[in-house]
């Protein structure tokens, strides 16, 4: 996974432990929020991947939950969970183009590893997660 931890690290700019433990984060959360099936044939694609989200799986709800704007967000159907993700995210110290960034680069190396159709039938699964890729 450090290869491809590394690849996206560098074109996302951010550093590469960092990168890690965000795209673990990113990928905990998919599995958590989209259909089991196609997510679970991205992640399993991707080298590596299985382990970094064992390793980061629960780290996005760690922080509260997403704290009152999340919950609020959340009651009023406005994907608290999506919200909640970039918060933690942006607590490990992320600004919000670096999350996009990262975002971007992830799903773009998930394509390379699983094929568009699976990834698509990911991204179309989570409300609101377009506007970040």
């Amino acid at each position: 996974m450090n290869e491809v931890i590394d690849q996206i690290a560098t074109r996302a700019g951010i550093a590469p432990d960092l990168a890690e433990r965000a795209v673990g984060m990113i990928l905990g959360f998919l599995q958590r929020e989209a259909p089991d099936g196609p997510v679970t044939k991205m992640i399993q694609a991707i080298p590596g991947a299985p382990d970094l989200v064992a390793q980061y799986n629960g780290e996005e709800t760690t922080g509260g939950g997403g704290g009152l704007l999340g919950g609020l967000l959340s009651a009023v159907g406005g994907g608290g969970g999506l919200m909640a993700l970039g918060q933690q995210l942006m607590s490990s110290g992320l600004s919000m183009g670096e999350i996009t960034s990262l975002a971007k680069e992830t799903i773009t190396t998930a394509r390379q590893h699983a094929g568009d159709d699976v990834v698509d039938e990911v991204v179309n699964s989570v409300p609101g997660l377009h506007q970040f890729l």
